[in-house]
């Protein structure tokens, strides 16, 4: 640790000449709430520490991105349901070497590892738990003063939704950043492309067009020593209660960029179909394997397909067709109407997953909180609108389904207790059926 900040921290007047030094209370940086401890971390000069909670395949690669985006950063705790998940992260990591110090008394394991992160003394939390408990652990996370970065989805029901703006709120007046996991708004060939489009390069828009088309993904077979809740736990990605449906989980990418080209507005109301037609055995949980959704602007319509069968045809892809040309983003392209090129990015698009990491700390360093909050969850609920019109079969509006009261908490977090979702006689769960689920 600097000399400087021991200094500062025990002697009033070498502190007041340390933050003038580094310009924070000129900035209003401490009247807005910004911590002695943050505000040493935002002279950029000493580590940041690091807890992860979500030690999975993504929540490992999140640790990794975060120790690439900034030499200062250290990995110093690590929460997860399952204390195998945090030993292959701890394996998966080695490469970074000291920089991550994760000793046995910072491995958490259990329902309340989150809060045990939290209160282990670090600078920065990443969030990549399952999206069930997302809003919870954001919650958390900014009560006790932390930076976040925030996978996506930040929810899986409405009231999520509601509790992940509040929280977001809060940070703004606390001086935190929170960084979302919807990456693509960190690409520099999406950026580009989508800042000429919001300029007007195909003119006003008039459909946009978002397709997720893949495969099966994993699973974990069911061991006979799993309670109900484990089984769910360990194979969270098929369960709406807690993923939110791969709608939602994944498909929440493109469904992000069809909110960034309409300023971030929600539409005014949606309708769609889907099912489960393939994917119908009961290892898969109740989740759909196949969503369409219309969501309706005044003069634009989004039109989003979204499948995961396995032996389909397969497609990622965002098209915007305006009155003036075409715009297809993740190919950084722009045509006339008659499909010439008209405009491409021919730069680095650089490493989305390392950049939004960067972004993160050099907002903290710098003292200029960033917040994705607003985005972050309006998509989420975008896709989870998707969901609700699917699973009921009905047309609702965006102030419908954002005032909706189902909430898929179950009434307990232990390994005995029984999640939502339950299975019936035959082993099958229950699964949402077009015309008969209610909207709550």
């Amino acid at each position: 640790m600097p000399r400087s900040r021991n200094r500062a921290a025990t002697n009033p007047s070498s502190r007041r000449d340390f933050l003038k030094a580094t310009g924070l209370v000129a900035g209003g940086a401490l009247a807005g709430g910004l911590s002695i401890s943050r505000a040493a971390h935002a002279a950029g000069s000493d580590v940041l520490k690091i807890g992860l909670i979500g030690c999975g395949g993504r929540g490992t690669g999140a640790a990794g991105n975060a120790l690439n985006a900034d030499p200062h950063a250290k990995l110093v705790a690590m929460g997860d349901a399952f204390a195998d998940a945090i030993e292959r992260s701890l394996s998966g990591l080695k490469a970074y070497g000291d920089r991550v110090d994760v000793p046995p008394e910072r491995r958490f394991v259990g329902f309340d590892a989150y809060q045990k992160v939290i209160d282990s003394g670090v600078d920065v939390v990443l969030l990549c738990e399952p999206p069930h408990f997302r809003p919870r652990h954001l919650k958390a996370a900014i009560d006790a003063g932390k930076h976040v970065f925030c996978e996506k989805p930040v929810a899986v029901d409405a009231p999520g939704v509601r509790s992940v703006l509040a929280t977001c709120e809060e940070a703004k007046k606390k001086n935190l950043s929170i960084v979302s996991g919807l990456c693509w708004r960190y690409h520099n060939g999406v950026k580009e492309t989508m800042k000429r489009v919001l300029d007007g390069a195909i003119g006003r828009i008039l459909t946009i067009q978002e397709t997720y088309l893949t495969g099966f993904l994993w699973e974990r077979p069911r061991k006979p020593e799993w309670t109900e809740m484990e089984f769910q736990m360990r194979n969270w990605y098929y369960f709406t209660w807690l993923s939110g449906d791969h709608n939602v989980e994944q498909h929440v990418h493109s469904l992000d960029k069809a909110l960034w080209a309409m300023h971030d507005e929600p539409p005014i109301r949606a309708w769609g179909l889907g099912g489960r037609q393939v994917r119908v055995d009961p290892r898969f949980g109740d989740i759909y394997d196949h969503h369409a959704v219309a969501y309706e602007y005044p003069g634009v319509t989004v039109y989003a397909y979204t499948r995961q069968q396995a032996g389909a045809y397969s497609d990622v892809s965002d098209i915007f067709v305006g009155t003036k040309g075409r715009a297809n983003i993740l190919k950084h392209q722009i045509d006339d109407l008659d499909g010439k090129p008209i405009w491409r990015f021919k730069g680095e698009g650089g490493n989305m997953y390392d950049l939004e990491h960067q972004a993160l700390f050099q907002a903290i360093r710098s003292g200029n909180p960033i917040n994705n909050g607003l985005y972050m969850a309006r998509s989420t609920m975008l896709a989870i609108l998707g969901r609700m019109v699917n699973y009921t079969g009905k047309a609702l509006t965006w102030e419908e389904a954002i005032q909706s009261k189902q909430d898929l908490s179950p009434k307990r977090y232990a390994w005995d207790a029984e999640p939502p979702t339950m299975p019936g006689p035959d082993g099958r769960y229950p699964v949402a059926m077009p015309g008969v689920t209610p909207f709550v």
